[in-house]
């Protein structure tokens, strides 16, 4: 469609004459179309000229303009010789097509900031090019050959700010950073080689910059590139990333949310980019982020003059639309600022321009859909007065006038009235300024003076705060005082503020560092709500925190009071984790990251009553059995590339104990054995090959070694191997062979009592499988087998008796160790699994099932059962309530209150005398249950132990 039909909005002559003078270059034109030209030469001296100088031209470029546009750049790339006068002209006749589709809206705002930028990477393709190409003749490239100039000798041009993101203003300066590939070059060719990219910088600069008799094609600025007053205009990848890694600062992060490769070798430049993700992109939330680009924000305001535009009414007359407040700079800084803080954990964030950038924050709720759709609105006004005021006189300015008449003038160019548009400028800038300050100063801020008073403020207790390693900084001391009123102030609130505030003292000393996570609580009053609720509860998860700092990243990243996703769900996001690391190591500690936040979230979800005890041990094993099936794809994949791939159908890792029968705690280890089945194989086909035994054993200690090397972010778990064949004696890998013919002729009755609850957990489904067939069929040989009943019941019962002789119950509140405790019903519910011959379904192997199988044997009735269900069931939730408030049993004389409050909650119970005293009722009549159901097996055949 051509231009004139697709006229949205007309500019105002401001003078008349130029007006017509202009429209008389197109006699036959009338309407609309021409309406516009005269319009926007009456307003605007620059496309006046720009008028006057191609109207040839321009008349048929305004049948198609996208084929006018992209005859412009045919014509640019079919140049030879000096490229300087055809790209002149080339500018302007992009400046006039495009700036008359922009004043006539045939183009929205993106089509006309990506024409821009897509005419600047043109015209920086075509000066280096021609630039690199002199040297390379000249010989001042070592090495360097005409085939060469195709990859520009390995120089790349890096796009920075709007045109980086695509989004370059009317009358833009470009801000480039160029480098050049040493790895291509011989140590003794560095420094000619630096020399002759050094020279081509400048020659491709001055061809794009120097304002001659035809104009210029694009002011060009250096100045983004690392320390610039000493560095050369074209400097090394190396070296630009050996200062990045070392002394890079956040504002040239944020500048490098922007950037890309525009000209010159791109896929050098590309990787270049990137090798700095690591430094773009931090791998935890980075709140500090904002008080970063708070302080660059006042510094700019001071460097340009704006400090009086800090406060008061705004004052439109020489207002300065990108850096003054309201304005540009401020809706880029917001958008900027949060994608530096979430981007590093989620690459979807990392866009480059600011209106796919708030689009973005809004999809993944880091900003609300309103603000997104808000400051996307006002950027779009923004940029299109900043558009207006380049377009008159081609001068890269951002300020509004400063007379009445000039304003005037400014109204007619965008067809308004010059009220109007002057209300609506204060309106919008007005708005945006609300947004950008609620955002990097937070409303509810107490000062010191409304720190709360009372008794339970132990000055003692606060007065070595100052002492410890996170308030070792000066910017560290600074956040925290503006957060301390408030942390005190919700402490105030708890049942016992005195232990809270001992707990709180617990986690601030165990921080190893303090601005990160200052800044985090912050930005995000809810995680202070959250911390307290911790240290008022349980002071060892407090503990845990303060060493693990990084999982609050998790509460603020996505939904974190969500419902539990399940076991698809957390391998699908582990996997897209995990994917995005490059090398083993880097998985194993991403891992390791994961597992931490989902652990957390699993006790804050326990400690707030979104779930009951049962479904947090479930959740538990599910984590579990994600991070184990990952971990050994990872494991798998790793050795195979030095010793081959697993000779035969691979091996399974059975969980076995409370992995097996999906219930965990906060702290459980995880009971395992790996089987096997070389399927007649003799070893691994690799560059260092083993036999099978060797390769299946190291194969299973890369595994253990993945689960309990304490790396960046601790260990994953704890790993007992001991439920393997011949225990701590048998080799740690067992072949499918010897494990059935040990389960079938050697075994002991408590490993078949195990078997109960094994089942698999990561590796080959079809062997998997065929483990768990053996599995149940072993389980129903032995049942079958003459005085199975009798003979569980003596061995149930010496197992009992040793356990009674090695370990006491630690205290009235033990819900392991005792008789008619966990432990204890758990056997009894095993042995009752077993002797009825039916496996359950792997993972449902919990006391339930072992209470029907009871009673289908005869060993309780339904009310025994119901006897052993309700002790295991109050055992369970004791022993899921200690395991996240600490370690060890729970001590009813050292709980504090916010403890207490969540044990009596978990449990149902009054008090912490009525939970000792249901316990001890519970656990009798279990134990006399468990009695007479052993004596009842045993006298089946007549035969009691």
């Amino acid at each position: 469609m051509d231009f004139a039909h697709r006229i949205t909005r007309i500019p105002r002559a401001f003078q008349p004459e130029p007006a017509e003078e202009a429209r008389a270059l197109f006699p036959g034109m009338d309407g609309d179309m021409a309406d516009v030209i005269s319009g926007a030469a009456g307003s605007s001296p620059y496309l006046r000229q720009l008028v006057h100088k191609e109207a040839g031209w321009l008349r048929h470029a305004l049948e198609a303009p996208e084929e006018g546009l992209a005859d412009i750049e045919t014509g640019l790339r079919a140049l030879e010789g000096d490229p300087s006068g055809p790209l002149r002209q080339a500018k302007r006749r992009a400046a006039l097509l495009i700036g008359l589709a922009d004043l006539a809206g045939v183009w929205p705002l993106e089509k006309v900031t990506q024409s821009l930028t897509d005419l600047a990477d043109l015209a920086c393709e075509v000066a280096l090019g021609h630039a690199i190409a002199h040297e390379i003749k000249r010989g001042k490239l070592p090495g360097m050959r005409e085939a060469d100039l195709e990859t520009c000798a390995g120089m790349t041009v890096l796009a920075m700010g709007k045109m980086g993101a695509g989004e370059l203003n009317y009358s833009s300066d470009i801000d480039l950073i160029c480098l050049y590939d040493d790895t291509r070059f011989d140590a003794d060719a560095q420094h000619e080689a630096r020399a002759g990219f050094v020279r081509a910088t400048r020659r491709m600069t001055q061809i794009l910059s120097e304002n001659t008799a035809e104009g210029y094609v694009f002011r060009t600025d250096l100045r983004l590139r690392p320390d610039p007053g000493v560095t050369p205009v074209c400097m090394s990848m190396a070296a630009a990333e050996a200062y990045y890694e070392s002394l890079g600062r956040t504002w040239e992060r944020a500048a490098y949310i922007k950037a890309r490769a525009c000209a010159g070798d791109l896929e050098a430049g590309a990787r270049f980019l990137e090798t700095l993700t690591p430094f773009v992109w931090r791998r935890h939330l980075d709140f500090a982020a904002i008080e970063d680009a708070h302080n660059m924000r006042l510094r700019i305001r001071a460097h340009k003059g704006l400090g009086a535009d800090l406060g008061g009414p705004l004052d439109l007359m020489g207002h300065n639309m990108k850096l003054g407040r309201g304005g540009i700079r401020e809706i880029e800084f917001f958008t900027q600022t949060r994608q530096l803080i979430a981007g590093g954990r989620d690459p979807g964030l990392r866009m480059r321009g600011t209106l796919a950038g708030l689009k973005g924050l809004a999809e993944k709720n880091w900003i609300p859909d309103e603000v997104a759709a808000d400051l996307s609105d006002h950027y779009r006004f923004h940029r299109e007065v900043e558009h207006r005021l380049q377009m008159l006189r081609d001068q890269q300015t951002h300020d509004l006038p400063t007379t009445e008449e000039e304003f005037a003038r400014l109204a007619a160019f965008m067809d308004r009235d010059t009220g109007d548009l002057k209300d609506e400028l204060l309106s919008r800038l007005g708005a945006v300024d609300a947004v950008i300050e609620r955002f990097f100063k937070p409303e509810g801020e107490q000062s010191a003076e409304e720190t709360p008073q009372g008794a339970w403020l132990d000055a003692k207790v606060i007065a070595r705060w100052p002492s410890y390693p996170a308030l070792r900084s000066d910017r560290a001391v600074q956040i925290f005082r503006r957060l301390r009123p408030d942390i005190l102030a919700r402490l105030s609130r708890t049942s016992h503020p005195e232990e809270a505030l001992l707990a709180f003292d617990g986690f601030l000393a165990g921080l190893p560092a303090g601005v990160q996570l200052f800044s985090l609580f912050e930005s995000n009053p809810q995680l202070v709500e959250l911390l307290v609720d911790i240290v008022g509860t349980a002071p060892a998860l407090a503990s845990y925190l303060s060493r693990n700092a990084a999982v609050f990243d998790a509460v603020i990243a996505g939904d974190f009071f969500a419902p539990w996703p399940g076991l698809g769900a957390l391998r699908a996001d582990l996997a897209a984790r995990l994917a995005r690391e490059g090398d083993y190591e880097a998985r194993l500690i991403a891992l390791r990251g994961w597992r931490r936040e989902w652990h957390f979230r699993i006790g804050v979800h326990h400690l707030r009553g979104l779930v009951d005890a049962a479904t947090s041990a479930r959740h538990y094993a599910d984590l579990a059995e994600a991070v184990l099936s990952a971990l050994w794809d990872e494991v798998v994949r790793e050795f195979s590339a030095k010793h081959g791939a697993p000779p035969g159908r691979g091996a399974v890792v059975m969980g076995m104990g409370s992995l097996g029968a999906r219930a965990l705690t906060a702290a459980s280890d995880l009971d395992l054995i790996v089987i096997y089945d070389a399927g007649g194989a003799e070893g691994s086909d690799g560059r260092r090959p083993l036999a099978v035994q060797p390769y299946y054993a190291r194969l299973t200690q890369a595994m253990i070694s993945g689960l309990t090397a304490q790396m960046t972010g601790g260990r994953l778990y704890e790993v007992d191997m001991r439920l393997r064949p011949s225990g701590n004696q048998g080799p740690v890998a067992t072949s499918l062979a010897a494990f059935r013919d040990y389960q079938t002729t050697h075994a002991w009755g408590w490993e078949h009592l195990a078997l109960t609850r094994a089942r698999a957990i990561a590796g080959p489904e079809d062997l998997g499988a065929e483990i768990e067939a053996f599995r149940a069929e072993l389980i129903a040989e032995v049942a079958a087998r003459p005085g199975t009943g009798p003979r569980l019941a003596r061995e149930v019962d010496e197992m009992r008796a040793r356990i009674r002789a090695a370990k006491a119950p630690d205290g009235p509140l033990d819900p392991k160790i005792g008789p008619g405790r966990l432990q204890d019903v758990q056997l009894i519910a095993q042995a009752a699994i077993l002797a009825s011959g039916e496996a359950p379904r792997p993972g449902r192997a919990g006391l339930a099932a072992g209470v029907r199988a009871g009673e289908r044997l005869g060993w309780w009735d339904a009310e025994g059962g119901r006897a052993l269900a309700r002790a295991g069931s109050l055992c369970r939730d004791v022993q899921m309530t200690a395991r996240l408030l600490g370690e060890g049993p729970l001590d009813p004389d050292a709980l504090g209150a916010g403890a207490r409050s969540f044990v009596l909650r978990e449990t149902g119970a009054e008090d912490i005398s009525g939970l000792v005293a249901e316990l001890e009722a519970r656990a009798d009549a279990a134990a006399e249950v468990i009695e007479s159901a052993i004596a009842r097996a045993a006298s089946a055949q007549g035969t009691m132990p």
